[in-house]
């Protein structure tokens, strides 16, 4: 569960290490001229080799971590995803499963099993990982799991996926909010670019002007809303967003890409009451809302503007397949009869937990709203099996 309370002090050792990832900080803002954009503040804070939050080895997920995400909430979510992804693979006749970010390995764990088990023809399940802290521990846990001894070697690990041809289905889980955001206020007369510089040891945010790529997302953004954003507001867009989604389709012939994360249309993300934006961090299950803080130790991420995915999947090719809540998709995906399921053996203890986990899954002020799904299809049409209940298409 998080909160806003304040989150544990650090160790020596997380000092230490916090220490050195602001020493890289202050390096690069001085490199380039004392600011830098956030964009840049964020990427060093989270993939420097060796330095950033995803890059190191440390508890990051789970009770023991900062953060539990739905695959290490509770299986139901690999066997609903599950029966979404083999229908899937009933369109492409077969093919891979492609994971970006696989994060502690719990969504592999639970969803091969499980697709094999209802008869879905998978070839391998392909996990894309560019940090090589997280790649030792999804390898580690995967070896270790009994479970898998049937199906282990299908199993395949890449930094980035190579330039070749598949089929099959894509799933990004609490993917996207962690690729880096660029700030901005918008003026009268267009916006400015919110950056990073240094202040004393630490560091603050500054206001500069805008340069030509952010100043021209920003009137684009302006020009696609039903409101203006006024001069004064202050949020954040994602610049890297559409090359990270067109390399990893570019060798995809047939199939779908599956994205869960929390997030909204365009039109409310950038409503006039969002002022301020949705950037934080997560440390030890409690949001932290100054992003600038300890870096290197901190989870930072913003929400989705599902708009701007699928204006992107469009530019890469890519069709919409389907936009729902994370709720609505569960239901369609038959979150019930995989509850009945897992419920048949269950001692009390664990039939209560499954029963709260599903409740977190579904609530409104849970996951249930928060989170959203967007299929985004290439050589396949019709409607995708999770999407039965409401498509939110229409809200983009």
């Amino acid at each position: 569960m998080l909160t806003d309370a304040l989150p544990p002090p650090l160790t020596d050792a997380e000092a230490a290490h916090a220490a050195r990832v602001a020493a890289a900080l202050r390096e690069r803002i001085d490199t380039e001229g004392g600011w830098i954009p956030f964009s840049t503040f964020m990427e060093i804070a989270l993939y420097a080799p060796g330095l950033g939050y995803y890059a190191v080895p440390r508890a990051l997920f789970g009770a023991d971590g900062d953060f539990v995400t739905a695959p290490e909430l509770s299986p139901l979510f690999a066997a609903c995803l599950s029966n979404g992804v083999a229908g899937v693979l009933a369109r492409t006749g077969g093919g891979d499963v492609v994971e970006f970010g696989g994060g502690s390995g719990a969504l592999a764990a639970e969803m091969l099993p499980a697709l094999l088990r209802i008869g879905a023809s998978v070839r391998h399940y392909r996990i894309v990982e560019p940090s090589p802290a997280l790649a030792a521990r999804q390898r580690d846990r995967l070896a270790c799991d009994p479970g898998l001894s049937v199906c282990r070697d299908r199993f395949a690990w890449h930094e980035a996926l190579p330039d070749e041809s598949w089929c099959g289905a894509a799933i990004a889980n609490e993917v996207v909010d962690a690729l880096p955001v660029d700030r901005f206020r918008v003026t009268r007369d267009g916006c400015e670019a919110v950056g990073v510089a240094r202040a004393g040891d630490g560091f603050a945010f500054e206001a500069r002007t805008a340069g030509d790529a952010l100043a021209s997302a920003v009137e684009s953004l302006q020009g696609a809303l039903s409101a203006r954003m006024p001069p004064g507001f202050v949020s954040e867009l994602r610049p890297g967003q559409r090359a990270w989604l067109r390399d990893g389709t570019r060798g995809l012939t047939k199939g779908a890409v599956l994205v869960f994360d929390y997030g909204l249309p365009r039109d409310h993300y950038y409503h006039a009451s969002r002022d301020g934006g949705t950037l934080c961090g997560f440390r030890r299950h409690r949001r932290i809302v100054d992003p600038l803080a300890t870096p290197g130790l901190q989870d930072l991420t913003a929400w989705v503007d599902y708009s701007a995915l699928a204006d992107d999947g469009a530019d890469a090719g890519l069709a919409l397949g389907g936009f729902a809540t994370q709720a609505h998709y569960l239901l369609a995906a038959g979150i019930d009869a995989e509850l009945a399921r897992l419920s048949e053996d269950a001692e009390p203890a664990a039939l209560r937990a499954l029963r709260q986990d599903a409740a977190t899954l579904m609530l409104p002020g849970e996951m249930g709203e928060r989170f959203k799904v967007m299929a985004l299809t290439r050589g396949i049409s019709g409607p995708l099996h999770g999407f039965g209940f409401r498509d939110l298409a229409a809200s983009l």
